[in-house]
């Protein structure tokens, strides 16, 4: 395959507006990077034949969630409900005591919050909006646990789904061992270099190209977002998505499940853009694959570049170990730029979208799947159908969650880069047509309406009333990128930021997430507490609490 996934890095300048000082506490700062779990890749990046295991691997039907998935969430709920009584110990609720409720109703783990957050894309923008929400979202940060604050929303999280310049940040989080953003700003992080095209300033752009093409030669993939994000030798050039699963801490539970969106295109060159009829790709640390009714498979991640047909691994084949480099499934995601021509940054290197050859779905479903006839499987940016937000993985009705925090970078749009609403719309509008499988989602205003009544400049929450839904779907809140203490509406194709710019962003998305520390709204975290029990209480027939209302 002749293209090769590679991301620009235009150097927009631009100034700072305000700056603010975060709270501040007793509480430790996080200062260096975690632990990470080994290389698992058997042949550095280039992917490895390997002797299948005597169980070999095969596609399994969607109709379910992963064996892997649903004994993984019986570890994980027995955190989060840890978390939420620690999340209730600071965040309060007027005449009602949440911790007691939560440990009133702790017999039946179904019965308390299930939380998903969900990450949009837009470049390095997305990256640095999302990081700055999780920090406040993140127990482990600085003054994000003391009263009114919203740390340990991360911790009560079952699931973290990202794309495109979104995913980067979640990447750089879970593949260094579920590390803190204030480590990685502390110790880590350096975009003043234009990092994404040139390489990290330790190394030089010279080794660095000349790592790349050595590399990239093996698979025919681009890996540079490995050395911005990963902290590993080579930018972690044998570390593998897959073994995120294989780190002890994440077989305890002691993180939420990251999940990382592609989209599907039926032709590689099929005007280089997904459509809302396409497949949505979730890559899991255990699978690749989709819910949506086209394929309604998934492969084993840990075996993805391996040759199955129709479900199976044939008697004669052997098994491929080592495709899913974790750059590539960030790169995979984030491959916006096969539809924008970039003549004099990228040359011929930009030749549309990915394609995973061989296809993990050749011959599967064939009597449903337009692409059971293909070789190769046409993967393309998570963002590029419009839904630039990784929604559809969180409606899914199999994983039950609740309540999803939903992170809107902006849209990039030839008029304005603020968020417009497009991605809730969108999503909407899919699970109406039925092109969603299984899923459901609250009502939202069209465009033009949502613009109008100004949803999309402050934070607005959909579904709170569960009557009103034909069938059960998440409340959503929306936490769209707005200035609050920086004028955040940087083009994504600006991937240049020095420290001082860096965290001027990050500190405006925490000040986004927690409502510049309630002084927006003195009520805010209380909203936010009784938005996660909104559908507990529905559950358990509780009479909500008259601030709640």
């Amino acid at each position: 395959m002749k293209n090769t996934i590679l991301l620009s890095t235009l150097a927009l300048g631009f100034l700072p507006w305000t700056t603010a000082a975060p709270s501040t506490s007793n509480q430790p700062l996080v200062s260096s990077l975690r632990p990470r779990a080994p290389p698992d890749a058997p042949n550095g990046y280039a992917p490895a034949h390997v002797t299948c295991p005597a169980d070999r691997p095969s596609i399994r039907s969607g109709a379910t969630l992963s064996e892997e998935e649903t004994s993984w969430l019986n570890t994980r709920r027995e955190k989060t409900t840890s978390a939420l009584k620690e999340f209730f110990g600071h965040v309060e609720i007027d005449n009602f005591n949440a911790v007691s409720y939560l440990e009133s109703h702790s017999g039946n783990l179904s019965n308390l919050p299930n939380i998903g957050i969900a990450i949009s894309g837009g470049g390095m923008r997305a990256c640095l909006v999302g990081a700055g929400v999780i920090k406040a979202f993140d127990n482990r940060t600085e003054g994000a646990a003391i009263m009114g604050q919203l740390g340990g929303l991360l911790q009560s999280a079952s699931y973290v789904s990202a794309l495109s310049g979104g995913s980067w940040m979640l990447a750089s989080v879970f593949v260094n061992n579920f590390t803190t953003i204030s480590a990685l700003q502390e110790d880590f992080w350096d975009f003043s270099s234009l990092p994404l095209f040139n390489g990290p300033s330790t190394l030089g752009a010279a080794p660095f190209w000349g790592n790349i093409s050595a590399q990239v030669a093996a698979k025919r993939r681009g890996r540079i977002e490995g050395y911005t994000f990963f902290n590993a030798s080579q930018g972690g050039v044998d570390l593998n998505w897959s073994s995120i699963a294989k780190t002890q801490a994440f077989q305890d539970g002691d993180m939420p499940l990251p999940l990382v969106v592609a989209d599907g295109q039926y032709s590689y060159w099929a005007a280089n853009t997904s459509t809302q009829n396409e497949p949505i790709y979730e890559f899991s640390p255990w699978e690749f694959g989709t819910y949506d009714d086209f394929i309604y498979g998934f492969a084993p991640l840990e075996y993805l570049g391996t040759r199955f047909v129709n479900g199976i691994v044939p008697d004669n084949e052997t098994c491929v170990r080592g495709y899913d480099n974790a750059g590539l499934v960030i790169g995979t995601s984030s491959d916006i730029w096969n539809e924008e021509p970039f003549p004099d940054l990228l040359s011929e290197t930009v030749n549309g979208p990915g394609a995973y050859d061989p296809n993990p779905f050749y011959q599967y479903n064939a009597n449903t799947s337009p692409f059971a006839q293909d070789t190769r499987l046409i993967v393309a940016d998570g963002g590029e159908d419009s839904q630039n937000i990784p929604l559809n993985l969180l409606i899914q009705r199999k994983r039950n969650v609740d309540i999803i925090f939903d992170v809107d970078a902006g849209s990039d749009t030839a008029t304005d880069i603020w968020p417009n609403s497009e991605p809730l719309v969108f999503t909407y509008e899919r699970t109406l047509a039925g092109l969603a499988n299984d899923t459901s989602f609250p009502s939202i205003p069209d465009i033009n309406t949502f613009v109008n009544l100004g949803l999309n400049i402050r934070p607005a929450f959909f579904g709170c009333n569960s009557s009103n839904l034909t069938t059960p779907a998440p409340l959503v809140v929306y936490l769209p990128n707005q200035p609050i203490t920086y004028m955040s509406n940087v083009s994504m194709l600006t991937s240049y930021y020095n420290t001082t710019s860096r965290d001027a962003m990050i500190l405006n998305s925490y000040n986004i997430a927690t409502r510049a520390n309630n002084t927006l709204d003195s009520n805010w975290s209380t909203c936010v507490g009784c938005a996660v029990l909104s559908r507990s209480f529905d559950r358990t027939g509780t009479t909500v609490p008259e601030i709640c209302n």
